[in-house]
């Protein structure tokens, strides 16, 4: 997921592999201020939902996590009806279900978002089709697809999404891993912008959340 949203107004601790550490002069300017320090993290992962994870093998990852003082329930609305997704976090410009019904393994959606340009890519709208692999409702959503736009593909994003009540919140996780041939050869630049994407997303996450309701 690619984003220009501003920098959460909190720190987060996020982890990046080590070969994201160098990004290249024009993603950084176009990330300025939304990707916080990086650090390095071991290969792999351990989280998981319904025993399954983001792609262990995949070159490209990024982790992150936020604490949101607001009901679990609310949380997982947000997070898991699709179609409002445009109405609280403006890098997704659209998004339709597939299907019916509540949110659940083996439903499909579609949505579009922004993707800047890069040293080796034009600027472009990527098109994502991701189906839901895993859900436990209130704990945990993964979901995966290609993502396509003109110039550029990720051949496939596998998305996780974890959710634990703690004292005084929700403390969320998050993390993802793209593989294809195209990005992979430019791993620090699609590194940081997976990166952008995700911290994009814990931020808009987080106001709308914490956002009184009338």
């Amino acid at each position: 997921m690619f984003a220009n949203s501003p920098a959460p107004s909190q720190p987060r601790r996020s982890r990046v592999r080590a070969a994201a550490v160098t990004v290249a002069l024009a993603v950084t300017g176009v990330l300025a201020g939304t990707v916080p320090a990086a650090q390095a993290t071991p290969h792999g992962t351990t989280s998981q939902c319904g025993g399954r994870g983001v792609d262990g093998d995949a070159v490209i990852r990024y982790e992150s996590d936020v604490v949101i003082k607001a009901p679990l329930s609310r949380i997982w609305k947000l997070q898991t009806d699709v179609e409002r997704w445009p109405s609280w976090q403006p890098p997704v410009t659209t998004a339709e279900r597939l299907d019916h019904g509540r949110l659940k393994p083996g439903s499909r959606f579609h949505w579009t978002t922004p993707a800047p340009a890069t040293p080796t890519t034009p600027a472009t709208t990527l098109s994502i089709t991701s189906t839901v692999q895993e859900l436990r409702r209130n704990d945990c959503v993964l979901w995966s697809g290609p993502a396509i736009g003109e110039g550029l593909r990720i051949d496939e994003g596998v998305h996780l999404w974890t959710f634990r009540k703690i004292k005084g919140g929700v403390h969320v996780h998050t993390e993802e891993t793209w593989t294809g041939a195209q990005v992979e050869a430019d791993v620090p630049t699609a590194t940081a912008a997976l990166g952008a994407g995700l911290e994009a997303w814990l931020h808009d996450l987080k106001a709308a959340a914490e956002t009184p309701t009338t």
